[in-house]
């Protein structure tokens, strides 16, 4: 991507909201990293710049840059380290082995292959189509090139590692370590590793002379053959063993919830699809490629300690679980060129499943989100410190820079009144009711008629269930009392029941005696005539 120069649109300092909000995305992106690792990597005063700038190919890319070095890129709203952070940091991506004489065609802007790697004693790390991988050289682990996996390693070594491997993304001496103060990598010694499996020792022989004759015309006579068995059996091995292994996909073996894996992969690729709907995509980058949404969001919303798994779900195909979430009138997918599938339209004010929650339920999950993200204060544990999603959920606008922490009490009632009302209506025999904004009471009211007589009126039965008509037939009975229903003013779609004279007292008895209503929702009931008063 910067195998040539680029061209810088701006250069600016950081705001202190967006400062924030780098730290939080970083600490999302890369979980291993510490509190303390991430604010040594953005700290809180020193210098720290955005570039916007575009690469040789119109790739818009923004950088981030302290200390003059570049140490963060975002693109796509993907945020990727830098070889200068790497080096810092060298355990923060799975990390693939290559040689020297690699690395001159790879800061050219050319793919690692697979007949490149070198297979260390250890085995290749476990990573998944998509995934982001560091790059280092024989005998020095510090990264020199940072790429996304092109397949997972299953498929790696059935491959023969025969194939494209990774897609390059910044490499050691390109124009973007150009552009900082161009240290070369330090040394940093490889890890102690296990004892050499023999299976994946003779893979080590295969990669190594795959290598060579790719880049010296060398060939292996006689062995070819051998090593390929061997490698093929390495294959079916760590298959084997992959299918053995009840976590393989991070889902839990034993549904002691009374879900099955199927169902609980089924969930997960629900809960990755929404959130990366709902915190990574926007307008502007429809139409998306079905396979960019997979790989390049819902991957990485996938929660530390989870798999995604399409083939492990009931959809197992990405294309039927996206037909699905269409029919649900969520998205909108089109063939914009044969055999391709893009997102061209998504309802961003669609319902989402599951929405509708109980203050309880808020509460727990508030609590939840601060402990997950560390956000209690180490010296008051009363108080809890915003990060940017918090902010932006419970701050006014004049609040975003002045306020940095909240009592308990005042996060969670903030929460609650940000919310949208909802209320739950059930009866006998009957599924619940939901429905939005907060529920009306009956209301009853006496007005005064042009002959001076005394009405009952009585609104908002419908909301409990009540037939108005029933009602008024079931009053006129009781009150021998002339009764009418007519459209209640100023309520669209709503009825009011009128009994002439004072029939508070019957109302309150058909209500809260044979309806069994709550006294708290229905208003007025102390309009009831006096013992002894005419009505």
């Amino acid at each position: 991507m910067f195998a040539k120069a680029f061209r810088v649109k701006s250069n600016t300092a950081i705001k202190g909201s967006d400062r924030r909000k780098l730290r939080a995305d970083v600490t999302a992106v890369f979980p291993t990293l510490g509190t303390d690792q991430v604010s040594e990597l953005i700290p809180g005063k020193e210098e720290l710049n955005i570039v916007r700038l575009y690469a040789h190919r119109g790739d818009a890319v923004t950088v981030y840059v302290s200390g003059g070095n570049p140490i963060l890129f975002e693109l796509e709203k993907n945020l990727y380290p830098t070889v200068y952070t790497l080096w810092s940091y060298p355990d923060l991506l799975p990390t693939f082995t290559t040689w020297p004489l690699v690395l001159e065609k790879l800061v050219g802007g050319a793919d690692l292959m697979l007949p490149g790697l070198v297979v260390p004693p250890a085995g290749l790390p476990q990573v998944q189509k998509g995934d982001l991988c560091a790059i280092a050289l024989v005998g020095n682990r510090a990264p020199v090139a940072i790429g996304v996996a092109a397949m997972s390693t299953a498929e790696m070594l059935t491959s023969g590692l025969k194939g494209r491997g990774f897609s390059v993304l910044h490499t050691y001496q390109d124009h973007l370590w150009r552009s900082g103060e161009k240290s070369s990598p330090p040394s940093i010694a490889p890890l102690a590793l296990d004892p050499p499996d023999p299976c994946e020792e003779k893979g080590s022989v295969q990669a190594n002379a795959a290598l060579q004759g790719d880049m010296r015309h060398l060939t292996l006579e006689g062995e070819e053959e051998e090593v390929g068995e061997v490698q093929q059996r390495c294959a079916e091995k760590s298959l084997s063993e992959a299918a053995e292994d009840p976590n393989v996909g991070g889902l839990n073996p034993d549904p002691t919830d009374g879900k099955t894996l199927q169902e609980q992969m089924d969930e997960l690729l629900e809960r990755c699809f929404l959130h990366a709907l709902k915190c990574r995509l926007k307008k502007a980058d429809l139409p998306l490629l079905t396979s960019t949404l997979l790989g390049s969001h819902m991957f990485s919303c996938c929660p530390e300690g989870r798999q995604l798994d399409v083939k492990k779900s009931s959809y197992k195909k990405l294309s039927k679980f996206l037909q699905h979430m269409q029919q649900e009138q969520i998205i909108q997918v089109k063939e914009l060129s044969q055999g391709v599938e893009s997102i061209v339209a998504v309802d961003w004010k669609h319902p989402r499943k599951g929405s509708i929650l109980e203050g309880g339920e808020v509460r727990t999950i508030v609590i939840s989100y601060a402990k997950k993200h560390d956000l209690v204060d180490a010296d008051n544990k009363n108080l809890v410190k915003l990060d940017p999603i918090l902010c932006d959920c419970i701050l006014e606008k004049n609040e975003q820079h002045t306020v940095m922490k909240l009592p308990w009490d005042s996060l969670l009632s903030r929460c609650l009144e940000k919310l949208q009302p909802a209320y739950q209506v059930t009866f006998p025999g009957q599924e619940p009711i939901v429905k939005k904004g907060k529920i009306c009471p009956i209301d009853i009211t006496l007005a005064q008629r042009a002959s001076n007589k005394k009405v009952t009126v009585v609104r908002n039965l419908e909301a409990y269930g009540l037939d108005p008509y029933s009602v008024a037939a079931i009053l006129q009975q009781r009150c021998q009392a002339s009764t009418t229903v007519t459209p209640a003013p100023g309520a669209k779609d709503s009825l009011q029941v009128q009994i002439q004279g004072n029939q508070v007292h019957h109302l309150g008895r058909l209500l809260l005696d044979e309806y069994q209503l709550p006294r708290k929702y229905i208003q007025g009931l102390e309009k009831a005539p006096k013992p002894g008063k005419k009505k």
